[in-house]
């Protein structure tokens, strides 16, 4: 038998992407790693399209919408419309280490989801770490959830980027501990983080500077947390009972610390009897798929894909 390309190794990383992560590299070696820096400057830089990913948002045909929020919470979701009559709703949830972003900054990304999937995409605002810590995030999410299958028909698929993709985790959780996800047909979940404690590869990385590092990681999480041994646990789905849980899209590149959380993530998955596609990218570094890149496209190409299966394939 012929034997198969290694998609850890690095004869199977694009002269491109091996390229433009030298250049992040370099771009981010004169950079003050973001732990260094008040967080309210990092949001001010990029609420001004200031940064190191390239600005997404706000544009305009995305639009704000009040909501019944959870108490103390925004109580309100971005929306960018389909075009035509939505065959479902995507509740898209920012990345950003649960300190960082956005709804509205993810605006072109949403917008594209819409037109792909012919879904409407809602993306939910949701309180920030360390002002506000954990469970504030996760509550208002869920409140964002339960806005949806109270306000829109047809089924629900949830994602989101790296604390995005950890809070979508969460609420797939809570709404079945609720008994209701009845309706929840798929979830996206892009290099997320699984296990606040750590998995090997975010543990191991060190202070290699390509977007994480393992000190910028620690700094994330003590953000939402604290020193809260229990509220660690808590918030490390990993360790949760997956059983019962639809369809989910694990992506994640070869080249991100948080490698070990998705490949551990969709094999605990299965191991619960679920559906999880695991896609890897080769020399992928963590949010590749936020820069313009041939990996990249695959990726949202897979992702919108897998988006519109869902709803296509969804029996209630």
């Amino acid at each position: 038998m012929p034997c198969q390309m290694n998609p850890y190794g690095p004869d199977a990383v694009s002269d491109e992407t091996a390229a433009f992560n030298a250049r992040l590299a370099q771009e981010l070696a004169a950079m003050p790693q973001v732990h260094t820096i008040p967080p309210e400057l990092t949001r001010k830089a990029r609420a001004e399209g200031r940064g190191i990913f390239p600005a997404a948002g706000p544009l305009a045909g995305s639009h704000w919408q009040e909501i019944e929020g959870a108490p103390g919470g925004p109580g309100r979701v971005r929306i960018s419309p389909a075009e035509g009559t939505a065959c479902g709703t995507y509740l898209h949830i920012h990345g950003g280490g649960w300190t960082l972003g956005s709804p509205e900054q993810s605006d072109g990304h949403n917008q594209r989801i819409a037109s792909a999937a012919g879904a409407e995409v809602v993306s939910a605002a949701y309180r920030l770490s360390p002002e506000h810590r954990w469970p504030g995030c996760l509550q208002d999410c869920v409140a964002a959830a339960r806005w949806v299958l109270a306000t829109r028909p047809g089924p629900l698929v949830i994602g989101g980027e790296s604390a995005g993709a950890h809070l979508a985790a969460l609420v797939a959780l809570a709404l079945g501990d609720a008994g209701a996800a009845g309706r929840l047909a798929g979830l996206v979940l892009n290099y997320g983080i699984y296990d606040l404690a750590m998995t090997p590869s975010m543990r191991n990385w060190g202070a290699r500077y390509l977007i994480l590092s393992t000190p910028v990681t620690e700094w994330f999480v003590a953000n939402l947390v604290g020193d809260d041994a229990a509220a660690r646990v808590a918030a490390s789905p990993l360790g949760a009972d997956l059983g019962g849980l639809p369809p989910a899209l694990f992506q994640v590149g070869t080249c991100d610390p948080l490698l070990d959380d998705s490949l551990f993530m969709a094999a605990r998955w299965r191991a619960a009897g679920g559906n999880a596609e695991l896609a890897i990218y080769p020399g992928g570094v963590h949010a590749f798929d936020m820069f313009d890149l041939e990996i990249a496209r695959r990726s949202t190409a897979h992702q919108d894909r897998f988006i519109r299966a869902c709803f296509t394939g969804f029996r209630e």
